[in-house]
């Protein structure tokens, strides 16, 4: 069906193509919809809360963009055509890092207290507390615990949960089953999984292979470039020491695999795009016409 549904990471750079589509959406005539902006985001939903989810995306008028922080539904599970699935991924360790510090940004939490007035204040110390002292000091807040499945801290850390689904089999950290049901969703699921790390390659394959919503994504691109890259980034993120990303990156061994199958993936999609032009491949590589 002529829907796009982009069940975005956290901390991927996800507001930026979210806003990026925003200045496509009058050119190739979509619309994006905002109401699953503004849904609170869980780990996983339960049958029914899927199946509403889906019916929302279903109902939406033709040529129209969802968007919200979910892991991939099973439309066939409720007798639903596809949509056409989307999604960003990142270094896990850079996005722990980015993480860490967005949860401690000044604006983000002032926001939060104006909503929440109630809400216990978090102590100066936990506000000053660097990544490198956090992972060093043994904090729970900073240990990524292989298998684990209740957590200390919501943190997204389980980038592979977007694509694996809303299985329990898919909430062990790090789990080698549920990487690779990820991988099989991406495989079969995804049109196009991109990374900002690749800004133009992602950008390419966007545009070649789901032109219905991304033609002239490129073009367009350059002119807001600079607002897009900027776009909830932490200027005031400090460094973060060699030895503690090593200390961070052991523990996220089959989510580096999942990260490098996805980049890959992309590659490949960039490579047949480019032999196509060459006039050495020539098969259909739209998604929708």
């Amino acid at each position: 069906m002529d829907r796009l549904f982009f069940t975005r990471c956290a901390k991927v750079g996800s507001e930026s193509l979210m806003e990026f589509m925003e200045h496509l959406q009058d050119i190739n005539h979509f619309r994006v919809d905002k109401y699953g902006v503004q849904k609170k985001s869980q780990r996983q939903l339960k049958p029914l809360a899927q199946a509403l989810t889906a019916g929302y995306v279903y109902n939406m008028d033709e040529g129209s963009v969802y968007v919200e922080h979910i892991p991939w539904i099973d439309f066939n599970e409720y007798n639903l055509p596809k949509p056409i699935f989307i999604n960003l991924v990142r270094d896990p360790v850079e996005r722990m890092i980015s993480w860490y510090y967005y949860v401690r940004n000044s604006y983000r939490n002032a926001i939060f207290y104006r909503n929440n007035p109630l809400a216990p204040l978090k102590p100066t110390a936990w506000f000053k507390k660097s990544y490198n002292d956090c992972v060093r000091s043994g904090d729970p807040e900073c240990q990524y615990v292989p298998l684990a499945v209740r957590d200390v801290e919501g943190n997204f850390k389980r980038q592979s949960i977007f694509f694996c689904g809303h299985d329990q089999d898919c909430l062990p950290f790090n789990s080698p089953l549920a990487i690779q049901i990820a991988m099989r969703r991406v495989e079969s699921e995804y049109a196009v999984v991109g990374t900002w790390e690749e800004t133009n390659i992602t950008l390419t394959v966007l545009e070649h292979y789901i032109p219905r919503y991304f033609a002239r994504a490129k073009m367009i691109f350059h002119m807001y470039q600079k607002s897009l890259q900027n776009r909830n980034r932490n200027n005031r993120k400090p460094h973060v020491d060699e030895d503690v990303r090593a200390m961070v990156r052991r523990n996220f061994t089959h989510e580096y695999d999942f990260y490098y199958f996805c980049k890959q993936r992309l590659y490949t999609q960039y490579i047949a795009l480019k032999k196509k032009r060459n006039g050495v491949y020539d098969s259909t590589l739209n998604i929708l016409d």
